[in-house]
């Protein structure tokens, strides 16, 4: 849709069965479409209004086609804004996931020769997903609405949001009704989409306000909150001993080890509450740490967008500043990104970068030239950095660990099997390092993954030399 700002352009009463709105029609000129917002109630300067951001569908909204949830979502979201007495569907003209009607329709054709919904999309040379939530941003600005709870399964839309400038202070969530039509679609919504769907068919009622809309404040896993008092007393003890933050390294892999199918490539591996387990480890630590290459191939924003919390100060390892102009952390919402660089980069990009927003922070190269890691942690330290999170990728997993740089580990395992891209790299035997094993080690199941907590314990070398002699 582009970032071209949408204009009102009229608007009528409608009366529903469900109370009487206003239909307003707004106009993108960028993508010549006319985009709906139904506006229930006095909306402007009202805090947490309840918000819908739906998308068209034609198939499920005005024909009530069982193949998908659209239309009780919508019907739905009618019916609890009209209890609530006041909210907005903003109603978005990007039919099929952005890919229109008519290939939606091939698509479906595709699904019922077995591909699912997602490499039927592929399969026609589109993406997974391809809408685009900034118009709905601005529709809600121009509403005058300051804050949303939003009625949606749908992480990427709280994080498209708060990304374009509308805080989402909690998620309603719209429980689906799961048919023999819809339950493969629903079921790759979850697994290979990372919504917040339960299939559960005896799942408990979702809990509700007075008004009777339900609401489901963004907070962390039960079995993280058993932990969490604890792990943030060791992260404000550690600093105190030893002058370097916290270090927490957190991430997800398959069963075989891999974090990609192939390198450059990402690929989301962990499930929906395994997602929010992640993004209340952020808001946790004060700053959060990936390699270059994570920025290159994944474009992370690194920001807290399942939970409330704040964002973590974001912090790249990029020896050779190949940090782009253009990526997403250079429009982190409230921090400068921090570049640790070497002094064998070029210093003719810092110029540009700062000048876009970044702060560079020049360090010694290790005897490999990348950025000594030991010193950023020395740096981190006395710029008053009390935790530190690293998410990957490879490169920096393996540097952490081989150099006894990690204080915890919390690692997701997804039940998938990908031959692809190992977490940690192969050590070359000249190496005088050796990988810890982990200790006061639990595990919690969420959803189909597998999370395990523990503390790594490096043996001695000469130690490890001994047990392996025949």
């Amino acid at each position: 849709m582009g970032e071209a700002s949408v204009q009102p352009i009229t608007r009528a009463r409608i009366p529903t069965p469900d109370g009487e709105f206003q239909l307003c029609v707004y106009k993108n000129g960028q993508a010549d479409k006319e985009h709906l917002a139904l506006v229930l109630g006095e909306v402007a300067d009202r805090p947490d209004v309840l918000v819908r951001v739906h998308s068209e569908c034609f198939t499920g909204d005005v024909l009530g086609s069982l193949r998908c949830d659209c239309g009780s979502q919508l019907n739905r979201s009618m019916q609890w804004i009209a209890r609530e007495g006041a909210g907005i569907i903003v109603y978005l003209r990007q039919e099929g996931r952005g890919i229109g009607l008519s290939d939606k329709l091939r698509a479906y054709n595709l699904q019922d020769q077995g591909y699912d919904t997602v490499d039927a999309n592929l399969l026609l040379g589109h993406q997974a997903d391809e809408r685009d939530y900034t118009v709905a941003a601005q529709i809600l600005k121009d509403l005058a609405v300051p804050s949303v709870r939003l009625l949606t399964n749908n992480p990427f839309k709280i994080e498209s949001l708060q990304e374009h400038g509308m805080p989402v202070s909690a998620r309603v969530p719209l429980p689906a009704q799961v048919t023999s039509e819809n339950a493969d679609y629903l079921q790759t919504k979850v697994q290979r989409m990372h919504h917040l769907l339960s299939l559960d068919a005896g799942a408990p009622a979702v809990p509700t306000r007075a008004n009777g809309a339900p609401a489901e404040p963004l907070r962390s896993p039960a079995p993280y909150d058993t932990h969490r008092r604890a792990l943030l007393a060791r992260m404000v003890d550690h600093r105190q001993r030893t002058g370097r933050p916290f270090v927490t390294l957190s991430y997800a892999q398959s069963v075989d080890g891999c974090i990609a199918a192939r390198p450059g490539q990402p690929m989301a591996l962990s499930g929906p509450q395994s997602l929010v387990l992640t993004h209340q480890l952020r808001a946790d630590h004060e700053a959060i740490l990936v390699g270059i290459g994570t920025v290159l191939a994944d474009n992370p924003s690194l920001t807290v967008r399942l939970v409330t919390g704040r964002n973590p100060q974001p912090i790249i390892a990029d020896s050779r500043l190949r940090f782009p102009s253009d990526a997403t952390l250079l429009q982190h919402p409230d921090r400068a990104t921090w570049i640790a660089s070497s002094q064998q980069a070029d210093g003719q990009r810092q110029a540009a970068l700062e000048a876009a927003g970044a702060r560079i922070l020049w360090l010694p190269p290790n005897a490999r030239g990348q950025v000594d890691l030991a010193a950023l942690l020395d740096r981190l330290g006395q710029l008053g950095i009390n935790s530190l999170m690293v998410e990957g990728g490879t490169r920096i997993i393996t540097s952490f660990l081989s150099e006894r740089l990690v204080d915890s580990v919390v690692l997701t395992i997804a039940p998938t099997l990908l031959g692809g891209l190992r977490a940690v790299r192969k050590l070359r035997l000249l190496d005088s390092v050796h990988l810890p094993r982990l200790r006061n080690v639990r595990y919690h199941q969420l959803e189909d993954d597998i999370i395990m907590w523990g503390d790594p314990v490096w043996e001695a070398r000469e130690g490890r030399a001994a047990q392996e002699r025949p």
